[in-house]
């Protein structure tokens, strides 16, 4: 059997980073109707290219059967997201000196809860969304978007319409993308001469570090490095001038980038450069340019596993009531390595409507209101979305207040 290539360099893959068996896609949230249905399963396997050390997903969804038009992920409901969002284009617009003669334009743009801040400011801009439930609530805060999915051709036809930017905004995006390399081609595209694009991604160094095995989903087609960053978008038409570690997703790099045909760019610095650099050795330092570093994440996965079915025995066997917050996708990846069903998880609470009433994918545990989380009041609320640990736990003060306590399972199981 030919081995698979690299999406990005095209070499052979062959060397395996973490298997977690199979899922059905981490945001297909079912009717009740649909529990009486098949539901499609891939493998969840991830493999590294020895060769530009991109990590990448073995077997591929296509991006329409991911991206649906009912996508029920909502980033404006995250008060931490809607608080990043805001200071970073409050950032951006300083750095950068937008005003009301320049266009911003953000790709993947989902609710338009960045571009909300950005048309705020009395910037001119537009989003590119290819979720119909997300650009529809994008367009119901006033802004418009063009519903479908970005790559070199969509481009192309925003350039020849005058339409090009300057400032791209790519936020968690670049890992979700099949085509990696027309997309960040499209992007260079888009700018104008001396725009300049600004990706965040989840970082690779703290996806390890960290034990985040449970960010592996099919919609993350790519796990990013900036090692692996930097020779993608040089393939591509663009030059790295800054990278910024953020806290988001449990370690995110923000990276500025400009079209590399321009010489003597204005965002171009000593000091950025300098902390690309930094970047740069440190990830060779963690030794993520050699084989070993690949090797930890399968058994850290493993660990996490057991000592989330372990605490669930242990209650159901102790009569202590569960419940869980968050019907997030990095959820339903844990949720489903684990094998977790009803009989030892019940309900997961969530505040997104779009998800209540539905059932998660696979495990087939109910999504409920915050309401009938409160009403049951569980000894123990297992939260999903760890990243957002000190959010929920503000958010949900009521649950100290009756007597529970709150779990985490990543990246280590935690009772607080």
């Amino acid at each position: 059997m030919n081995p698979l290539a690299c999406r990005h360099c095209g070499s052979p893959l062959r060397r395996p980073f973490l298997d977690l068996g199979s899922a059905p896609p981490a945001n297909a949230y079912l009717s009740a109707s649909a529990l009486h249905a098949p539901q499609t399963w891939y493998p969840l396997r991830l493999l590294v290219c020895e060769n530009c050390w991109l990590v990448q997903t073995q077997d591929q969804a296509a991006r329409e059967t991911l991206f649906t038009g009912d996508y029920a992920y909502f980033s404006a409901f995250s008060s931490t997201w809607r608080a990043h969002a805001k200071a970073s284009v409050h950032a951006l617009h300083q750095r950068l000196g937008l005003h009301a003669g320049s266009r911003v334009v953000e790709i993947a743009c989902n609710d338009g809860c960045l571009l909300q801040y950005v048309q705020a400011a009395g910037i001119p801009c537009y989003g590119v969304e290819p979720t119909a439930s997300t650009a529809a609530a994008a367009r119901a805060r006033g802004i418009e978007v063009v519903e479908r999915f970005f790559g070199l051709a969509l481009a192309q036809e925003l350039a020849a319409a005058g339409r090009q930017a300057d400032l791209v905004i790519a936020n968690n995006v670049l890992a979700h993308v099949p085509d990696i390399n027309d997309f960040v081609a499209g992007a260079a595209r888009l700018l104008k001469p001396h725009g300049v694009a600004s990706f965040e991604f989840p970082q690779l160094l703290r996806m390890v570090q960290g034990c985040q095995f449970d960010t592996a989903y099919h919609e993350h087609y790519s796990y990013l490095s900036l090692t692996a960053v930097q020779r993608i978008f040089a393939a591509c038409g663009l030059a790295l001038h800054d990278v910024q570690e953020l806290p988001t997703h449990g370690g995110s790099l923000r990276v500025l980038a400009a079209r590399a045909d321009v010489a003597d760019h204005p965002q171009a610095s000593a000091q950025g450069a300098a902390r690309v650099a930094r970047q740069l050795s440190a990830e060779r330092q963690a030794g993520l340019c050699a084989p070993g570093f690949y090797g930890a994440l399968q058994a850290q996965a493993l660990r996490i596993k057991n000592d989330l079915l372990g605490f669930l025995l242990h209650c159901r066997a102790q009569g202590i009531s569960v419940g869980a917050y968050g019907a997030a996708a990095k959820g339903n990846t844990l949720l489903n390595f684990a094998g977790v069903r009803p009989d030892l998880l019940p309900y997961v609470a969530d505040r997104n409507p779009a998800k209540q009433g539905k059932f998660l994918p696979g495990s087939h545990i109910p999504v409920v209101d915050e309401e009938y989380l409160r009403t049951q009041r569980p000894q123990r609320v297992l939260i999903l979305p760890w990243n957002l640990r000190e959010e929920l736990t503000r958010q949900l003060g009521c649950v100290r207040a009756w007597g529970g306590r709150f779990v985490l399972a990543v990246p280590r199981l935690e009772v607080l």
